[in-house]
Parts: C-alpha cells; structure tokens; sequence
C-alpha cells in the first residue's frame, strides 16, 4: 500500500488528513526517524514531508515510488534539485506564513545586539552591577537610524515595515530589482550593495543561499560596514564567510552581530562566535513559534495533497521544478 512520510510527529488530525493517500508513518511525539528508519519508511512512500532533512540521491534511491517532497519550511537548498528533477520528484515549500514571525525575530535581534540585552543581563546575574553604573552600560539607538535590508522579499517588507513605523529608521535595500511598492510604501530607498553597506548603521541579510549569494558577506563587504553598525544574518549560514564576520567583530570594523543561522547547525561550541560578547546567537528560531510552526506543517501537508491530486496551482511549487508538473 502507499505511504506518506513525515520526518517528525503529526497531529491525530493532520494524520487523518492524508490517511486516504495510504499509511501515514511519522515517528512518536518528541523522538526522530533513525535514518535506517526513515529510509525503510520510504520503500512504499509516494508523498515526503520534511522539516529539513536532506533529499537527495542517497534518500531518493529508496524511495523509489516518490512524487512529492513537502517542505515545511521556505527555503529548500536541502532539496538537490538536479537529484529531484532527475527521478521526477516534484518539491514544495512554505512561503508566507513565517514572515512576520521571522521579522520579529530581525527586530528583536537588533534591539538585543543595540542595547547589549544579552551582555548586560550577565552583567546583572553576575552581581557587577553598580549604582552610579553610566558609560558601561551604555547601548546604542535604533530609533530613527537607517536599516539597510539585503533582499527584499516578503520577509524584506515586513521588516521594513515594522522598522518605519514602530522606529522611525530611514529604509535602504538591494534586491536583484527594484520594488516600487516598497519604495512608495515605507520611503525605501533602493541602493547598490558596496553603498548600502556604506550607509546604513544596521544591515539585515534576507537573502535566499543560491551560488550567487554564498559569502556574500565576506572581508571585502564587513570592510565597507561602519565601524558603528550592526549585522544580522537570518537568511542562511553560508551567506556569510563566518571567518571574515569573526575578524571583523574581534578587530572592531563593525560593532556587533546577531546571527540565527551559521555554516553548520548546530553551531560547535567551540567556534569563535560564541566567545565574543558583542555577537548574539539564537538556535535558527526565525519561525520557532507554537502558531507559526503549526501553520507551516499544515501548507506543507495541504501541498502535498495539492501535488498528489493533480493540482500544482493549489501548490507552492519551488521554482526550478514548477516545469515537471507543467509538463504533467
């Protein structure tokens, strides 16, 4: 019989829901699949649903009835897309139910690495703080300073909007285009990456991880960065040559760092990163909400029953596969 697969435990309902494709296999509630188990799940599975895991030659190689990977997530670069396209697997992801959570996350990064909330909790827990404490404990503002944002997709506008009109910051982006709704809507103004850097005091990466974007952010781009501003990363790890952004923090070219994604997750304990007091690091919570999580695994489920039933348009296809279900 056919079979869907989940990387990670469903809902009674959820379950129910793709019960008429065949056998639902998810692991029990708080454990993962073993990959020997998962790899067994997939002998008989027509549909994937994945919050990450790898899908590529080695996985697709069993799971050979495989026609859909669902991810909940809305980047995929863990989908090998020449593996997918080659075996005909068609892959979906999960944009625009994170946004604002991810944008909340952006803002609150750069109030955590302004206002030194991280560093001067410790400070207060460590029984250092003094009355008549000024200058140590001093922060920097963000209000009415200028972001300059690095991709503005949906995630780019519901930061800029939450900077203009909750902070009164001054708007600066790059994209690959303009966007005149941008522009028009927060004041926005569009620039090239080198003069962006230049100007902006907080600079907020959003780019997906494509050959093009990987370090992106490298020696030559933190040396054009004021020696005041503050950089966020929330787009992916690669997307920065994290041994430039270390050197850039300890020889004070920038001013600090908040970083929810890294080159490789979970972060080593040991790496520079975690040693500097002026950088803050969360786990890859960009989505991590109860609500947010729960809207993202029902896309990815509604997707893939989308795909299942003959109903691409019903789907949010990734991009450079959308032509396997146009082709039928």
């Amino acid at each position: 019989m056919a079979k869907i697969v989940s990387t990670k435990p469903l809902s009674e309902a959820q379950r129910e829901k793709l019960a008429r494709f065949g056998d639902v296999a998810c692991p029990p509630d708080g454990q993962r699949f073993s990959q020997a188990d998962l790899f067994h799940a997939l002998r008989d599975a027509v549909g994937l649903i994945t919050f990450g895991t790898r899908v590529d030659e080695t996985l697709l190689s069993q799971a050979p009835h495989l026609k859909v990977a669902s991810t909940a997530s809305v980047g995929y670069d863990h989908f090998d897309l020449a593996a997918m396209r080659h075996r005909r697997v068609v892959g979906a992801h999960t944009p625009h139910v994170l946004d604002d959570t991810v944008a909340d996350l952006g803002m609150a990064l750069m109030l955590a690495v302004a206002r030194r909330i991280v560093e001067l909790d410790g400070y207060v827990r460590s029984g250092r703080w003094r009355k008549g404490d000024e200058e140590v404990l001093y922060g920097v503002d963000v209000h009415h300073r200028t972001l300059g944002i690095i991709g503005m997709g949906r995630i780019g506008r519901a930061l800029a909007k939450r900077a203009k009109f909750g902070f009164s910051m001054n708007i600066l982006y790059h994209a690959r285009s303009r966007h005149d709704d941008v522009e028009q809507a927060f004041g926005a103004r569009y620039a090239d990456l080198p003069d962006l850097l230049r100007a902006s005091d907080f600079v907020v990466l959003l780019t997906p991880l494509t050959p093009e974007t990987e370090n992106l952010m490298n020696q030559d781009m933190f040396r054009l960065m004021k020696t005041s501003s503050i950089f966020i990363n929330l787009s992916r790890g690669k997307t920065v040559d994290e041994a430039a952004l270390v050197q850039a923090l300890r020889e004070g070219w920038i001013q600090g760092a908040g970083l929810d994604v890294y080159r490789q997750e979970p972060i080593p304990p040991d790496h520079p990163l975690l040693e500097l007091s002026n950088v803050v690091c969360v786990p890859h919570i960009g989505s991590a909400t109860q609500a947010t999580r729960t809207a993202m695994l029902d896309l990815a489920i509604d997707n893939l029953i989308a795909l299942l039933e003959g109903r691409p348009k019903d789907a949010y296809v990734v991009p450079e596969l959308k032509d396997l279900v146009e082709e039928g």
